[in-house]
C-alpha cells in the first residue's frame, strides 16, 4: 500500500516549480521582445502569446496517454521529463540571444513543444505516488511550490532583467534543470501496473466519459472548462479593467493579478486539507460561490469605492478596496483549483492516471484559449466596457456550479485497510 510522504510531494513539487518559473518569465518578457525588438503589432503579439496553450491542447493529452502505456527501467513518466526538461531549458536560455525573428520563433517553438511534452507526465506523478485520500493535500503542496516559482520568477526575474535582459531566462533554464534533476533523483515511480495493451487511449477514454451512463466525469470536465473560462477571461483583462474603468496606475494594476496569486499560494494547502475533510465537491462548490460573489461585487460596486486607498505595503504596492476582493477571489480559486485534478484522476484507475490528467489539461487548456478571446469579443461588442468581464465571469462560474451539483464521483477512494 502506498503511504503519503510529505517530503516526496515537496520534492515532486519542484517539477511544477520549474514549469512555473519558465512561464512566468516567458509571459512577462517575451511580449516586450516582440514589441520592442521585432516591432510586431498588438494583434500578432496576442496570437503569439496563445501559442503555448495551442501547443499544450494538442500535445499534453496525447503525451499523458502515451506515458500510461510506456514501460522503461526508469519508469513511465521519467523519460518524458529527462527529454523535455533539458531541451526546454536550452531553448529558453537562447530566446533573449535570438537577433532575428525566425531564430526567435524557432527558440520559442522548441520551448513550447518541449514544455508541453513533459508537463502532463510530471503532474501525473502526483497521483502515481499518492494514496487517493491524500491527493487534495498533495495537489495543494504542488501548487504551493508552483506559486513560489511564480513569485520568485516575478520578483527576482524583474530585478535580473533590469541588470541584463538575458539573466532571467538563464535563471529559468538553470532552475528547470535543477528541478528536473531533483525529481529524477528522489522520486521513484511505482512498478505495479497492468499490461499497456489493455489500456484505452486518450480519445477512447474521452468517448468513454461521454457515453458513460453516470455523467459525473463529463460534468466535472465541462465544469473545469467553465470556471477556467471565467478565470482566464478576467485575468487577461484585469489590468485593462483597472486602468480604463478604475483609473488605477499601470504599476499598481500590474500587481493585482499577483495579489490573487499570493493568496492562492497561501491557501493552497488549506484548500487541500478542506477537500480531504469535508469533500472535494463541497470545497469546490464553496469556492465557486465565493468567487462568483466577490467578482460580482466588483462589477456592481461604484468605482470610487473600489479605488479607496487603504494601505501601502512594500513589494505589494498600494492596497485598495478592490484588491481585498481580488485577494478573496484568490482564496476561492485555491478551493476550486486544488481539488479539481484529484477529482478527475479519481474517476479512473491508477493505470490510466496520465490519460485522465491529459483530459483535465485538454479542457482547461482549451478554455484558456477560448476565455481571453471570448471576453475580448464581449468587451468589444460592449463598446470597450471592461466591466462586462466582471459580469460574465460570475455567469460562467454559475454554469460550473450547476454542473458540479450533479457530480456523484471523484471523491477520495477508500482502500481496504485504511
Amino acid at each position: 500500500m502506498k503511504k503519503f510522504n510529505y517530503g516526496k510531494i515537496f520534492l515532486l513539487g519542484f517539477g511544477f516549480f520549474g514549469v512555473s518559473v519558465i512561464w512566468t518569465v516567458y509571459n512577462a518578457f517575451v511580449p516586450l521582445f516582440l514589441a520592442n525588438k521585432f516591432d510586431l503589432s498588438p494583434a500578432l503579439i496576442g496570437f503569439f502569446m496563445t501559442l503555448d496553450n495551442i501547443a499544450a491542447l494538442f500535445i499534453q493529452p496525447v503525451v499523458g496517454s502515451w506515458s500510461d502505456k510506456l514501460r522503461t527501467k526508469i519508469g513511465r513518466r521519467m523519460p518524458f521529463i529527462l527529454i523535455g526538461a533539458p531541451i526546454g531549458a536550452a531553448a529558453f536560455g537562447l530566446i533573449p540571444l535570438a537577433a532575428i525573428l525566425p531564430l526567435f520563433v524557432a527558440c520559442t517553438s522548441t520551448l513550447l513543444l518541449s514544455m508541453a511534452f513533459w508537463r502532463t507526465p510530471v503532474v501525473a506523478l502526483m497521483p502515481d505516488i499518492t494514496p487517493s485520500k491524500n491527493r487534495s493535500q498533495a495537489n495543494g503542496i504542488i501548487n504551493l511550490m508552483g506559486g513560489l516559482g511564480t513569485i520568485i520568477a516575478s520578483l527576482v526575474g524583474s530585478t535580473l532583467y533590469e541588470i541584463n535582459v538575458n539573466f532571467p531566462f538563464w535563471m529559468g533554464s538553470a532552475l528547470v534543470l535543477v528541478a528536473s534533476a531533483l525529481v529524477f533523483i528522489f522520486i521513484k515511480e511505482p512498478k505495479q501496473f497492468e499490461a499497456p495493451e489493455k489500456q484505452p487511449n486518450m480519445l477512447q477514454s474521452l468517448k468513454e466519459v461521454f457515453t458513460d451512463k453516470d455523467k459525473s466525469g463529463l460534468r466535472i470536465l465541462f465544469a473545469i472548462f467553465f470556471w477556467f473560462l471565467a478565470y482566464t477571461g478576467i485575468e487577461a483583462f484585469l489590468t485593462l479593467y483597472a486602468t480604463k474603468r478604475l483609473g488605477i496606475p499601470e504599476g499598481d494594476a500590474g500587481r493585482m493579478t499577483g495579489h490573487m496569486g499570493i493568496f492562492f499560494v497561501l491557501f493552497a494547502i488549506v484548500a487541500g486539507f478542506l477537500g480531504s475533510k469535508i469533500g472535494r465537491k463541497v470545497t469546490i462548490s464553496i469556492g465557486i460561490v465565493l468567487m462568483a460573489a466577490l467578482i460580482l461585487m466588483i462589477a456592481v460596486l461604484p468605482a470610487n469605492f473600489l479605488v479607496t486607498e487603504l494601505v501601502k505595503i512594500p513589494g505589494l504596492g498600494m492596497i485598495r478596496t478592490v484588491n481585498l476582493f481580488l485577494m478573496g477571489a484568490g482564496i476561492a480559486w485555491s478551493f476550486i483549483n486544488i481539488n479539481s485534478l484529484p477529482m478527475v484522476v479519481d474517476l479512473t484507475t491508477l493505470e490510466r492516471v496520465g490519460t485522465f490528467t491529459g483530459l483535465y489539461y485538454l479542457f482547461s487548456t482549451f478554455s484558456a484559449i477560448v476565455g481571453p478571446n471570448l471576453n475580448g469579443l464581449i468587451v468589444t461588442l460592449s463598446g470597450n466596457n471592461y466591466n462586462t468581464t466582471m459580469y460574465f465571469g460570475p455567469l460562467f462560474l454559475m454554469v460550473a456550479l450547476v454542473l458540479m451539483l450533479g457530480v456523484k464521483r471523484g471523491e477520495a477512494v477508500k482502500v481496504a485497510g485504511e
